[in-house]
């Protein structure tokens, strides 16, 4: 019984050892490494799609269950997802790490009298 104990010990060693090495403090993680601003075409549960009024590309990005990171322009209010129609100025923070597949972080709801429309960094 003792020698099973040890073996045991043993076998558990190098999984607490990656576990000591990797309990390093987290960094924060930007929200999204892209961003595209425009127009809202389509919107349901499963995915958006945005049009860039400078470019005029159509962006389609995924979305995942139960999103809700949805805000205001300035980051102070929060909306729900039936609240997105189509015609609205937003703002979209995304990424592709998954498949490559583009999924949306975060929108946000402009004002078209208030914001302009900026260049998308490349």
């Amino acid at each position: 019984m003792r020698t099973l104990l040890m073996a045991a010990g043993l076998a558990a060693l190098p999984l607490m050892a990656t576990m000591l090495v990797t309990t390093a403090p987290a960094q924060a993680v930007p929200v999204g490494a892209s961003w595209v601003e425009g127009t809202l075409v389509h919107i349901s549960s499963a995915n958006i799609k945005v049009k860039d009024d400078k470019t005029g590309q159509e962006m389609s990005f995924l979305l995942v269950p139960h999103f809700d990171q949805v805000f205001s322009g300035d980051g102070k209010t929060t909306y729900q997802m039936k609240a997105l129609h189509s015609g609205q100025l937003v703002k979209v923070f995304y990424d592709q790490k998954l498949l490559g597949a583009r999924h949306a972080d975060r929108i946000l709801v402009l004002n078209r009298m208030e914001t302009k429309v900026k260049t998308q960094k490349g």
